[in-house]
């Protein structure tokens, strides 16, 4: 296996220009760090990143922690922070805590067993108890779509309030009055700012409050059943809300399992665009969410806060959500 030292010999470098190339810590010129860099590549050169924790007391691994890999959202969004740090130098430990707070506390014990860098977290719920621990560790904990009460954590999330109105503006201005809502899972921060949003939007419409249903399990079959509730209505609605875009494709399997056609008897929105939403017939119009400018943005600030650049460890930043419209939501024929 090859050395610091190999590759100072093959470069003609000093040891400890090649340790500052190999650390990205301070100034070696560009001839050098080529020359450094193509010995390297040629001796196949991989850093100890055991032997570099327990002399820095920090890794360069990051914790990613998820609700659920199994929604394509956070997924995606995962996907996109690992690539992006790996770019950036860093390692990731992606953890999906199944919406279950023990999971999620163990996943914290461990990553602090570990002494991460950092640590990205969508939180179960709002609680910050046991986040705690991190920043008690001096661990930068930085909070993505969901907030950590009681927690000065940097904050990244798009702006879930706003595309709750963007539905239901949309819906009301195909001249549907009779609208539900459904959607999960019912803990969600997100989940309920998208719902306030379109309870709001149309309150000040004049029309009727929407039903609204939420139910624990995020999942098509879970919310084909919370639809199936919300068509049982009298008189049934002529559109629905999903406050994400399985949700939505739940009430496609309910309407089709009771005969109603999506867009022409009940028009349907989504949350989050994913592959899916436009895969499935009729495609679902939806709200957007800016998953990669997301990334960049929590990447950046992370990167800043583990380096002790002078950030707001208060910030909240809110990025803009779009409405895509697609065939699941036509004018009110009734």
């Amino acid at each position: 296996m090859a050395t610091i030292k190999d590759i100072a010999r093959l470069s003609g470098a000093g040891a400890s220009t090649v340790s500052r190339v190999i650390n990205k810590s301070g100034y070696v010129s560009n001839t050098t760090r080529l020359r450094i860099e193509k010995a390297i590549i040629e001796l196949g050169y991989t850093p100890n990143i055991g032997a570099r924790t327990l002399r820095s007391g920090k890794s360069n691994l990051i914790g990613i922690l998820v609700p659920s890999i199994k929604v394509d959202f956070f997924a995606r969004l995962a996907h996109k922070l690992e690539q992006m740090l790996f770019a950036q130098g860093y390692q990731t430990m992606i953890c999906s805590t199944a919406e279950d707070t023990k999971h999620e506390a163990k996943y914290i014990e461990m990553l602090l067993n570990q002494k991460v860098a950092g640590v990205m977290v969508a939180s179960v719920g709002n609680e910050s108890a046991a986040f705690t621990k991190l920043q008690n560790a001096n661990i930068p904990v930085l909070a993505l779509d969901r907030q950590l009460i009681g927690l000065d954590v940097p904050f990244v999330r798009a702006d879930h309030f706003e595309g709750g109105r963007l539905a239901a503006e949309h819906l009301i201005s195909l001249g549907h009055q009779s609208i539900s809502i459904i959607g999960a899972p019912d803990q969600s921060e997100p989940v309920k700012l998208r719902t306030e949003g379109a309870i709001e939007t149309c309150k000040k419409a004049g029309i009727k409050v929407p039903n609204t249903i939420l139910g624990s399990k995020h999942s098509v079959w879970a919310c084909e059943s919370l639809a199936n509730e919300a068509l049982s209505f009298s008189p049934r609605p002529t559109a629905i809300i999903a406050t994400s875009d399985i949700a939505a494709i739940g009430v496609l399997h309910a309407a089709r399992e009771l005969g109603i056609n999506i867009p022409e008897d009940l028009s349907v929105t989504g949350f989050d665009d994913t592959p899916m939403a436009s895969y499935v017939f009729p495609p679902i119009t939806t709200i957007a969410q800016p998953i990669e400018e997301i990334a960049e943005v929590a990447i950046k600030t992370m990167i800043s806060f583990i380096k002790k650049a002078n950030i707001d460890i208060n910030q909240k930043i809110m990025l803009p959500v779009n409405l895509k419209i697609r065939k699941s939501t036509i004018q009110n024929k009734q």
